[in-house]
């Protein structure tokens, strides 16, 4: 496929808000790919340069994409910086140039998407003495090579802004559509999916191999597992009767998410965040650990880094065991903040896929090849098996006592649910009163300027809002103006101006009208008094029996101290289902206090 094909997909995509529309256009977009570029084409429709663990970043800055532009077009800099100035998107004014460049267009075939996708990974590998000016020749040879309207789309592909409105569950819904007409086959795809994380893999096997090849979909080393999840319940007498009145109980710890994947033979360790983000880097005595400490030759274990005081014996909070999620100063950060890695799921060993195994024989696995050890980095989180509501009230009365979050319940013949939230894994945090005393993860999809003393800062608040996984559409559920330090205001200042939009994006649904729109990128931890109903919000938005439209809010909204949760992704946001679960607990608890 010529880019210009693809460049033209794109300008449709923008021009159209229904995801019913965008599912039909991408659906033909795909169709068209050839099976060796298909994979290149859905991983520059989301905005990456390979499977997004692998961690491969672009590397252009705004004053290398203009140098490039002024090269490819022949315009000065500093024409280009200020129509770059007026206009507000790089893209735009690439096309808005190239549209009438003073140079001769560089070759006579058009660029084909293959050599566009290698050209920029070319691009983000260039490192060392000289990298920064082979990075603009490049680039700018990309641009000169382009039309107008391919170099809108290159541009804003490079700079990260090409901002589509397509999620991962409408891109499976659009692969679903290609291979059979219909979206049926999204659930399917879905599972093959959560098995490697990897979008533009599952594509490509669908396009070459039908679903015989996505049948065939099992766990490999070094390529994440999306994480299994929990629900919520708001009592042990519910847990265990959902569970079938006996279930294993494991002490939940407040840390960091890691998936550690281990090759013995190849001394390889990789270790991956709840987002699936290659961290392995940042934890080098859990790779130490990995390799001395696992009696097994390959593995894939999950669990839960806490930062850990060895002198008073204590856990540490999650800010502080967030600290250790740094790309420099690492080895003085592990000095000082020693981790414990406490693993709860076996997921590989030794060549063999436990996904579809039972969670006791994942665990007898896991206790098998995790070596004892008072001084060891890692240890098997602690679990009872409860069978009666008391034993379970009791371990997790504990766990608080210890300073932990809370518990997570596990029906004991479940397999490993990989990306989904299922009631195979409850946790219980704390009891739910007539007030909300869980925190929540709001995606941020737009701000406000601040007012009064806030002027300053330009940054007043934000809209909040939870991800509808049906709809894949980001539905507000609060304003949040409260609980914010100077130093987080001049944060969210710089951080969501660099990402704000000209209007609403095409996956927020959104009856408040921020001053500023932003694309859902960035998750925060709110605490609030109570969920609500309310007309101004489209979090679960359905029609009463007065035949009024009203949704869910929360009441008294605040971000918590520890802001931007930077080990989430707007997808891992509280979603609404999980909203209108709360609030049922929430009303029966109040009738029960009645």
């Amino acid at each position: 496929m010529r880019f210009s094909e693809l460049a033209g997909y794109y300008e449709k995509l923008e021009n159209v808000s229904s995801r019913l529309a965008m599912i039909d256009i991408m659906a033909e977009m795909l169709s068209d790919a050839e099976n060796d570029e298909i994979r290149d084409i859905v991983y520059m429709t989301q905005g990456v340069l390979g499977a997004p663990f692998e961690g491969l970043e672009m590397g252009i800055a705004e004053k290398l994409a203009e140098a490039a532009i002024a090269i490819a077009t022949g315009f000065e800099k500093e024409r280009i910086y200020a129509e770059f100035k007026r206009i507000g998107d790089l893209g735009s004014t690439a096309e808005e140039f190239a549209g009438k460049t003073k140079l001769r267009r560089m070759g006579k075939e058009k660029p084909e998407v293959k050599g566009v996708f290698e050209t920029m990974r070319k691009i983000a590998a260039t490192s060392g003495e000289g990298s920064q000016e082979l990075k603009i020749r490049l680039f700018a040879q990309l641009i000169a090579s382009s039309d107008p309207l391919e170099a809108r789309y290159i541009v804003r592909f490079a700079m990260g802004t090409l901002r589509l409105g397509l999620g991962d569950a409408t891109i499976l819904e659009a692969l679903s559509k290609m291979h059979s007409g219909d979206r049926k086959l999204k659930s399917r795809l879905e599972e093959a999916y959560n098995i490697c994380s990897d979008l533009g893999k599952v594509a490509f096997v669908l396009k070459s191999e039908g679903m015989n090849g996505i049948e065939n979909f099992s766990v490999s080393l070094f390529s994440p597992v999306r994480p299994a999840l929990a629900e919520r319940l708001p009592t042990a007498e519910q847990i265990l009767e959902k569970m079938g009145g006996r279930c294993a109980v494991e002490s939940k710890y407040d840390g960091m998410r890691a998936q550690v994947h281990m090759d013995k033979k190849k001394k390889r360790v990789e270790i991956f965040s709840r987002n699936l983000e290659r961290v392995t880097e940042m934890f080098p005595e859990i790779v130490d650990a990995a390799l001395s400490e696992i009696r097994a030759e390959s593995a894939i274990f999950e669990g839960e880094a806490i930062a850990y005081d060895e002198i008073s014996n204590e856990f540490h909070a999650f800010q502080e065991t967030i600290q250790r999620k740094r790309k420099h100063g690492i080895k003085e950060k592990s000095e000082s903040l020693p981790l414990r890695l406490f693993v709860f799921d076996l997921l590989y060993m030794n060549g063999e896929d436990y996904l579809g195994r039972r969670y006791e024989e994942r665990a007898d696995a896991l206790d098998l090849i995790v070596k004892e050890g008072k001084e060891n980095t890692i240890k098997t989180a602690d679990r009872i098996i409860a069978k009666t509501p008391g034993d379970l009230e009791r371990y997790f009365e504990k766990a608080i006592a210890d300073g932990l979050e809370g518990i997570v319940a596990k029906e004991l013949d479940s397999k490993y649910i990989a990306g989904a939230r299922k009631f195979s894994w409850i946790k219980l945090k704390r009891s739910y009163k007539s007030e909300l005393s869980d925190t929540v993860d709001l995606a941020i999809v737009g701000y406000f300027l601040g007012r009064g003393s806030r002027a300053e800062f330009g940054f007043g608040g934000l809209l909040g809002a939870v991800y509808n996984e049906k709809r894949d559409m980001f539905e507000t559920i609060t304003k949040i103006g409260t609980g914010f330090t100077e130093e987080q205001m001049k944060l969210f200042s710089s951080m969501l101006g660099k990402i704000r939009t000209k209007g609403k994006p095409a996956r927020v649904d959104s009856l408040v009208e921020p001053d500023f729109w932003v694309d859902p990128e960035y998750v925060v931890t709110v605490k609030a008094d109570e969920i609500t109903r309310s007309p101004m919000h489209t979090c679960g938005r359905e029609r009463n029996e007065k035949g009024e439209e009203i949704g869910y809010a929360l009441r008294f909204p605040r971000i918590v101290s520890e802001g931007i949760r930077e080990d989430k992704s707007a997808e891992d946001a509280t979603t609404t289902k999980e909203i209108m679960s709360m609030f049922k607990m929430q009303k029966k608890t109040r009738i029960g206090e009645e």
